[in-house]
């Protein structure tokens, strides 16, 4: 099954998809988008075209386990999207995949203008490499009966 992640952000959202082994996640790309409305809409979309099973929305949880007003933001896009799709939409904690993103694009020289282009969608992958290590752990896990 192919599934999605988004990097909900204000102005920009990034997008990634991963293969249909759940192997490996690749960006899509970045939606410029300030309307939360349309930026879901968009998603949606998205989501259709690429013919995705299941959508994990980045939560951007504090440091410390809480939710503040950014994570409840994109629990809002979340339910939002929910509306438009008839899969599953879930929330992955997503911290520290920003920075992550910025030390991929250090380590390939992506400076400037470029880096801005795609910083979003590399972070959307960062957060669905992380969802599809784990589902990969937890199938292993219930294989071996631990």
């Amino acid at each position: 099954m192919r599934i999605m992640a988004v990097d909900y952000g204000d102005a920009h959202t990034g997008l990634a998809c991963c293969d249909r082994t759940e192997t490996l996640a690749s960006p899509l790309g970045v939606i410029d988008e300030r309307n939360f409305q349309i930026c879901a809409e968009k998603v949606a979309a998205a989501a259709v075209e690429y013919e995705v099973g299941e959508v994990v929305v980045g939560n951007p949880v504090n440091m410390n386990g809480t939710e503040g007003p950014r994570s409840e933001k994109c629990r809002q896009f979340a339910e939002l999207l929910k509306n438009y799709l008839d899969i599953p939409v879930i929330m992955w904690d997503e911290r520290s995949t920003t920075v992550t993103a910025h030390g991929m694009m250090n380590d390939v020289n992506k400076r400037g203008k470029e880096r801005k282009k795609v910083i979003d969608a590399v972070a959307a992958a960062v957060i669905l490499q992380n969802y599809l290590d784990y589902k990969a752990n937890m199938a292993a896990r219930e294989k071996s009966g631990s």
